[in-house]
C-alpha cells in the first residue's frame, strides 16, 4: 500500500510540479526564483484579468436588455448586477484553498475553463427574451465564478516571491485583475453596436482558451504550498479580531469599489437618463484599479493604517459631493465627484490589503521575548504569522466583495422607496466616518506597551 502511494504521489509532482523552491534565498531567487515567477505572475495577471471581466459583464448588458426584449425595473436590473456579485463573494472562499488542494497552475487553467460557462449562458440568455426573472438571475449569477478567481490567483502568486517582495508583484496582479472591470465597460458598449448583445458572451470566449493554453504550457505547481494552511486554520482565523477588523475596512474601501463599478451604469441611468452612461462607466473602475497599486505603495513608505485614515475620509467626502450633485443635477460635478470616490477607493484598496500580513507580523514578532529575537522562535513565530495571514486574506477578501452586494442593495432600496439615491449615499458617508473612527481606535490610537505608549502603526502596520 505504502508503494502505491508513493507512486501515486511521484505521478503527482510530474510535469509542471517543483518540488524545491526557495525564493527568499537571494542566490535561487537571482539565478531561477525571479524567471520562474515572473512568467507564472504574467500568466496569472491575464487569467485574472478575464475573470473580473466576465465577472462585470452584467454590469454592461443590463443596460442594452430593454433594446433585446426584456421589460425590467431598476430594481430588477440592480438584482442581475447583485446576485454576480454575491456568489463571486462566496466563491472566493473554496478558490482560495484550490491552489494548494490541486496546484496552482492545475487550477488556474480549471478556474480559465470555468468562465466559459456563464459566457455561453450569457449568449443563451439574450436570444430568449421570454426567460422569466428567475432564469436569468440564475445565468448571470453563474458570472460570479469570475469574481472567486481573484482569491485563487492572489493565493497561487504569494508563495512565488520572497516575504519582503511580495507587495509589488501582489499589487500589480490585483490591478491587473480589477482593470478587467473597466475594459468590459469600456470595450463592450461599441462591440454591442457593431454586433449585437449576445457577442458580449461570444468575446470573451477564445481569450479564455488562450488563458487556459497559457496557464498549462508555461505555468508551475509548488510542492510546498500544498501545505499553505487548511480549513481548520482559516475557521480559527474567521474568529481572530484583527481578521474581523480588517474585514469592516476593506467592505469599505474594495466592497466600495466592486458595489459601484457594478452598479454605476445603473445609477447614472436612474439619475441623469439623458446622459448614455455606457460611454462614461468604465472610467470609475480605470481610475479606482490604477490608484491600487499607488495606495500600496504609500502605505509602504507611510504605514498602510494611516493611508486606510485618510482613503475613508476622503471617500466620505466624496459621497457628500455625489449627493450634493445628484440633488442639483449637476452631471459634470457628479461624474467628477464619483471618479474621486473610485479614485479613494482603489486608494484603500492597496493600503488594506499591505496591513493584513503586517499585522499578524507584529503581533507573531511581540510574542517572542527579546531574547529569542534572531533565533528559531522568531523563525517559528514569523512562519506561523505567514500562514495566519494568507488563511486571514481569504476571508476578508470575500467579505470584501460580499460588502459590494450591501452598497448595491442600499442603492436599490433608496430608489425603490425615494425615487432618488441621496439617503443611499449619506448612510455610506456615515459608514465610511466610522471605518475612519475604527483604524484610528484599533491601529492609530496610542495604548500603553509595557513601559511605553505606542500603536500599531508604528509596528509598521
Amino acid at each position: 500500500m505504502t508503494a502505491l502511494i508513493d507512486q501515486a504521489r511521484d505521478v503527482r509532482r510530474r510535469g509542471r510540479w517543483i518540488e524545491d523552491w526557495n525564493p527568499d534565498d537571494p542566490g535561487f531567487w537571482a539565478s531561477t526564483g525571479r524567471r520562474v515567477a515572473t512568467r507564472n505572475l504574467v500568466v496569472s495577471i491575464v487569467t485574472e484579468h478575464l475573470g473580473f471581466c466576465v465577472w462585470l459583464l452584467w454590469s454592461i448588458a443590463v443596460l442594452n436588455l430593454k433594446s433585446a426584449g426584456f421589460a425590467l425595473s431598476v430594481g430588477q436590473t440592480l438584482w442581475l448586477t447583485t446576485l454576480p456579485n454575491l456568489v463571486g463573494a462566496a466563491m472566493r472562499v473554496p478558490y482560495t484553498f484550490a491552489p494548494a488542494r490541486f496546484g496552482g497552475r492545475n487550477w488556474t487553467v480549471v478556474s480559465a475553463l470555468l468562465l466559459l460557462v456563464p459566457c455561453g449562458l450569457f449568449v443563451y440568455a439574450v436570444h430568449h427574451p421570454e426567460l422569466p426573472f428567475w432564469a436569468l438571475l440564475l445565468i448571470a449569477s453563474a458570472t460570479g465564478l469570475g469574481g472567486g478567481n481573484f482569491a485563487s490567483s492572489m493565493a497561487n502568486i504569494t508563495h512565488f516571491y520572497p516575504a519582503d517582495r511580495q507587495g509589488l508583484p501582489l499589487g500589480l496582479n490585483a490591478a491587473g485583475g480589477n482593470l478587467g472591470t473597466s475594459v468590459t465597460q469600456l470595450a463592450m458598449p461599441p462591440l454591442i453596436v457593431a454586433a449585437g448583445l449576445a457577442a458580449v458572451g461570444w468575446v470573451w470566449m477564445p481569450l479564455v482558451l488562450v488563458a487556459a493554453a497559457a496557464a498549462y504550457f508555461l505555468m508551475n505547481n509548488l510542492a510546498h504550498a500544498s501545505s499553505a494552511y487548511t480549513p481548520r486554520e482559516m475557521a480559527a482565523s474567521a474568529r481572530d479580531p484583527q481578521t474581523v477588523v480588517m474585514s469592516v475596512l476593506y467592505v469599505g474601501t474594495f466592497g466600495s469599489f466592486i458595489g459601484y463599478s457594478f452598479t454605476f451604469g445603473v445609477l447614472i441611468k436612474s439619475q441623469f437618463p439623458h446622459v448614455n452612461g455606457a460611454h462614461v462607466i468604465w472610467l470609475g473602475a480605470l481610475a479606482g484599479s490604477l490608484a491600487r497599486p499607488l495606495g500600496g505603495w504609500l502605505a509602504d513608505r507611510l504605514g498602510g493604517a494611516r493611508v486606510t485614515v485618510v482613503t475613508f475620509l476622503l471617500m466620505g467626502a466624496g459621497v457628500a459631493a455625489v449627493a450634493w450633485a445628484a440633488k442639483a443635477g449637476s452631471w459634470p460635478l457628479f461624474l467628477s465627484a464619483f471618479l474621486f470616490v473610485f479614485v479613494a477607493t482603489g486608494l484603500g484598496n492597496g493600503s488594506t490589503y499591505k496591513m493584513i500580513p503586517a499585522i499578524f507580523r507584529a503581533r507573531a514578532l511581540a510574542s517572542v521575548p527579546g531574547a529569542a529575537r534572531g533565533q528559531v522562535d522568531e523563525a517559528a513565530a514569523l512562519a506561523s504569522a505567514r500562514r495566519t495571514a494568507a488563511a486571514a486574506i481569504g476571508i476578508i477578501s470575500a467579505v470584501g466583495a460580499a460588502g459590494g452586494v450591501l452598497i448595491q442593495q442600499t442603492f436599490r432600496i433608496s430608489i425603490e422607496r425615494t425615487g432618488g439615491i441621496t439617503p443611499a449615499l449619506l448612510i455610506l458617508a456615515g459608514f465610511y466616518v466610522a471605518c475612519t473612527a475604527l483604524t484610528w481606535a484599533v491601529y492609530l490610537r496610542k495604548v500603553h506597551v509595557g513601559e511605553h505608549r505606542r500603536s500599531l502603526a508604528e509596528t509598521g502596520v
